[in-house]
C-alpha cells in the first residue's frame, strides 16, 4: 500500500503565498503521476495541476503563472508552489499520487487533504 501525508495548508491573505507538501510512503514499486486537486464549496473537484514521472507539467488555465508544482524522484514527495493567491483559490486542496506499491496493481491514492483558505 501507498500512505500519503499532506502539510502546509492555512490561512493566507490575498497575494501571499504557500507550500503544499505531500509525501509517498509504503511499500512503493513506482511512482507514475503526480498531482493536486482541489474542492472548493458547493463545487465539482478539479485538477490543479500534475507532473509527470518526466517531469512534464499541467496546470488548470486559473493558476498558471501562479502555481508551481514539483516533485523529487528520490524520495517520493511533490510540492506545490502557490503565489499570488485569490479567494477563489479557497478549497480544500488533495495530493494524488498514481502508483504502484508491491503486490498491488498501479492504482490512485489521495492524501487526507489540506485546508488552504484566502482571506484577509
Amino acid at each position: 500500500q501507498v500512505q500519503l501525508v499532506e502539510s502546509g495548508g492555512g490561512l493566507v491573505q490575498p497575494g501571499g503565498a504557500l507550500i503544499l507538501s505531500c509525501a509517498a510512503s509504503g511499500s512503493i514499486v513506482s511512482v507514475y503521476a503526480m498531482g493536486w486537486y482541489r474542492q472548493a464549496p458547493g463545487k465539482q473537484p478539479e485538477l490543479v495541476a500534475a507532473i509527470a514521472s518526466d517531469g512534464t507539467t499541467n496546470y488548470v488555465d486559473s493558476v498558471k503563472g501562479r502555481f508551481t508544482i514539483s516533485r523529487d524522484n528520490a524520495k517520493n514527495t511533490v510540492d506545490l508552489q502557490m503565489n499570488s493567491l485569490r479567494p477563489e483559490d479557497t478549497a480544500v486542496y488533495h495530493c494524488n499520487v498514481n502508483a504502484r506499491a508491491a503486490w498491488s496493481r498501479r492504482a490512485d491514492y489521495w492524501g487526507q487533504g489540506t485546508q488552504v483558505t484566502v482571506s484577509s
